[in-house]
């Protein structure tokens, strides 16, 4: 279970332990399923600390993150990421038009097809 033995939600921005480092990523999965005690993971979406924007990949300042630096939100690196290894919930959360916004880049991930306007 997470540190504060709160199921990370939608659209929080969280730090978790991926790939034996510490990463900021965006919870993407439907609350039901982060809520369920049956589901030991959720879906989310990680920050890098540098990028370029694109069809799956869009950069984010601070101001709208909460992170010390500019970041960039990689839709194309949407993981399973196990409840146990979200350490600490960020003061900030993703907007609601941010987040159709992600999940129209990760369509475009998937889909080869998917609108996308620079």
């Amino acid at each position: 279970m997470t540190a504060n033995f709160d199921n990370p939600r939608r659209g929080e921005i969280w730090l978790a332990q991926t790939g034996g480092k510490r990463h900021a990523v965006v919870v993407v999965s439907i609350n039901s399923r982060n809520d369920s005690e049956r589901m030991k993971s959720v879906l989310a979406v990680p920050f890098g600390s540098y990028g370029a924007v694109g069809p799956t990949s869009v950069r984010m300042e601070p101001g709208e993150t909460g992170l010390p630096e500019p970041s960039f939100l990689k839709a194309h690196f949407i993981s399973v990421v196990e409840k146990h290894a979200f350490i600490e919930r960020l003061p900030r959360r993703l907007s609601d038009r941010r987040m159709r916004e992600l999940v129209a880049m990760i369509t475009r991930a998937v889909d080869p097809d998917a609108a996308f306007q620079p």
